[in-house]
Parts: C-alpha cells; sequence; structure tokens
C-alpha cells in the first residue's frame, strides 16, 4: 500500500516546522472541469491539501453559502461517479496534493462503505471527511477506510467535553477537525479567543495534527490559528469569491485565478 499522501504532508510539514491553509471547493461548482482547473491552479500557488465537498441536498454543518454551491452543483447534474473522475484526470495530469472528501455518510453508505472507500481511493483520494457519522459509530468505518489507505478525519466542536476530544483525537487519521464554533461554516470577522486556548489543551493529548476551521476567512485569521493548530481550514470565504466570479458572467480562466490568487494571500502567513 503507498504511503497517505495527507500523513506524508502533514509529516513534512511538522518537521519543517511549517503550517498550512486546507483550502475548500464545492465539487462540481460551478463546473467538474473548473474544480479540476482550480486544484491544478491551487497546486501551483503552493497548496499542498484540499478538501472537496461532495454536494448533498441536505448537508448537515454547512452554512447558506455552501450549501447553495451544493444545490447549484446537483442542478448542473454533478455525480460521485463524475467527482472521481475529476480527480482521477487531476492525477493523471500530475496533480499531487492530498485531496479529502467531506461526504454524507447518506452518499457513502447508498454505494456501500466498502464500494465507496475503494473507489475514492482508486480515483486518487486520501482521506474523508464525514461530518454526520460519530466516534460512536465510525469504529467500523474507520477501518474499512485504513484498509482502502484512506484517512479519516473526525471533528471536534467547542461544545464536546474534554475527555470526549481526547478520544476523538486518538481515533482521527490524518489530522483531527477542530469546528471553531458550534453551529455551521460561515465566514466571521473573528474567532473566539478561546478557540485558540481550546486547540493548545487539546495538543497536549495529541500527536494528531490539528486543522482549525469554520469561519477561518482572512490572512489574519490564518495567522492566528496556526500559532497553534498545524493548519487552517477555509470554504465559505473561497465559495463567495467563486460566487461573485460566477454573478459576473466571469470566463472560467478568470474565475480560477481568482480563486488561486485569494489563496495565495491566505497562504502567505505561514509560507
Amino acid at each position: 500500500m503507498n504511503t497517505n499522501r495527507l500523513e506524508t504532508i502533514f509529516s513534512d510539514l511538522k518537521a519543517s516546522g511549517q503550517k498550512t491553509v486546507l483550502p475548500f471547493l464545492t465539487a462540481g461548482y460551478p463546473s467538474l472541469p473548473a474544480t479540476g482547473a482550480m486544484l491544478h491552479a491551487l497546486e501551483a500557488r503552493g497548496t499542498r491539501i484540499c478538501e472537496l465537498g461532495v454536494p448533498f441536498s441536505d448537508p448537515v454543518a454547512d452554512g447558506p453559502t455552501i450549501q447553495a454551491s451544493y444545490t447549484a452543483a446537483l442542478e448542473a447534474g454533478v455525480t460521485v461517479a463524475g467527482i472521481f473522475s475529476m480527480v482521477r484526470d487531476y492525477r493523471a495530469a500530475g496533480g499531487s496534493m492530498a485531496l479529502l472528501a467531506m461526504v454524507s455518510y447518506s452518499i457513502v453508505f447508498k454505494l456501500g462503505p466498502q464500494q465507496f472507500c475503494a473507489q475514492a481511493a482508486d480515483a486518487g483520494l486520501d482521506g474523508l471527511i464525514v461530518p454526520d457519522l460519530s466516534l460512536d459509530e465510525a469504529g467500523d468505518f474507520i477501518e474499512i477506510a485504513k484498509q482502502a489507505g484512506l484517512c479519516n478525519v473526525l471533528l471536534i466542536s467547542p461544545t464536546t467535553p474534554d475527555a470526549r476530544r481526547a478520544e476523538i483525537a486518538k481515533a482521527s487519521t490524518g489530522f483531527v477537525y477542530f469546528m471553531s464554533v458550534a453551529g455551521i461554516t460561515g465566514e466571521r470577522i473573528t474567532l473566539p479567543p478561546e478557540t485558540i486556548d481550546a486547540v493548545a489543551a487539546l495538543k497536549t493529548h495529541t500527536d494528531t495534527p490539528i486543522c482549525v476551521g469554520f469561519g477561518i476567512s482572512s490572512p489574519d485569521m490564518v495567522e492566528a490559528v496556526c500559532q497553534v493548530a498545524a493548519g487552517a481550514i477555509v470554504g465559505s470565504a473561497i465559495i463567495h469569491k467563486i460566487n461573485d466570479a460566477v454573478a459576473q458572467n466571469a470566463p472560467q480562466d478568470q474565475l480560477v485565478e481568482t480563486v488561486a490568487d485569494f489563496v495565495a494571500d491566505l497562504l502567505a502567513p505561514v509560507q
């Protein structure tokens, strides 16, 4: 079995004392070719890990910005098979970023966990984030993902008790996804100071990298989070940039460059 890209990249980052930004893209928004082009552009600007949201009609943790992008992608006919094909094309063209899919367990269950994980790994994905699968329900799935060569990233909420946080961190592979705020995703101007304290405290209980998401939207916020976290996850702010380009009927090349420029700015404080 090949070494998992996600684990290798975080190991390399730790060895060099670096932190990173994990951009989130909705797979298939505004189109699958545009998503593929954005992956290549992000990698060219220094991105090493990217999260792909698999569109779902009833997302659990996504705010209105990402929900709307999911709806648009579904209305355009985006499917899991189409997303896997796009990832396969990215790999065939030399793409080397670690890629994770954020996907509802409903989608995994429909295809079958073993089949889904096998197809995801074959396409070139490195990990999965299944936000509606709790730690208590995740045991078998973690093992299935592991056998396929995939990391299974678990989420921790600000309301999660300390002992439970340590359990989740122990079970999570690749990294731990720490939600900066309870509720849903969305852009914010600042993050609660207790988020930084909570991540620092969790680091004393786990060697697994901790990345913070939900609400991060600027280079300053990336810099603040990465004082303690291994990485910052940025989603809604990127989808907002795509929305603006779509609203202006921008050609695909321009849309891709706009997103790549924005992510490069986010990366600047940690490079």
